[in-house]
């Protein structure tokens, strides 16, 4: 008898997410509606910066979990009232994006903040717990 299915679709998901992140490391890939970042090993922490022009600080949400970040954006769409569109690129009203960290990190200690369009997280690594934990951004 096989085991979870479920289990086989997770670590499938798990395979493709790092093929993607190991080509967007090599040049440019950019996968449709994910959140280009930088992830940084500082040897005491990782540090992820993410690209989140036009949204606010209410429209991001940070989930940390068994050693998965997960980013969460989403704005409304904005309609005008008045004329019409020439030109219409900047549609994509949601974007989200998964990061793994290699290590387990202070859960407790994790700490983001967000400045003109640029999100900030900053992860000290120690032993981690299975506990997830909802960020707060500054």
């Amino acid at each position: 008898m096989r085991g979870n299915p479920f289990e086989d679709i997770e670590a499938m998901l798990d395979r493709v997410s790092q093929q993607v992140e190991s080509g967007m490391t090599s040049g440019g890939l950019q996968v449709p509606g994910s959140v280009p970042v930088d992830v940084v090993d500082t040897g005491e922490e990782y540090l992820v910066t993410a690209d989140l022009p036009g949204y606010e600080t209410d429209d991001i949400d940070l989930t940390l979990s068994e050693g998965t970040l997960r980013l969460e954006a989403g704005r409304e769409d904005e309609e005008y009232a008045e004329g019409r569109y020439l030109r219409r690129e900047r549609t994509r009203t949601s974007a989200n994006r998964r990061i793994r960290l290699p290590e387990p990190v202070e859960e407790e200690a994790v700490s983001a903040g967000y400045d003109e369009g640029v999100l900030t997280v900053r992860l000290p690594k120690v032993a981690g717990s299975d506990d997830s934990r909802e960020i707060d951004i500054e």
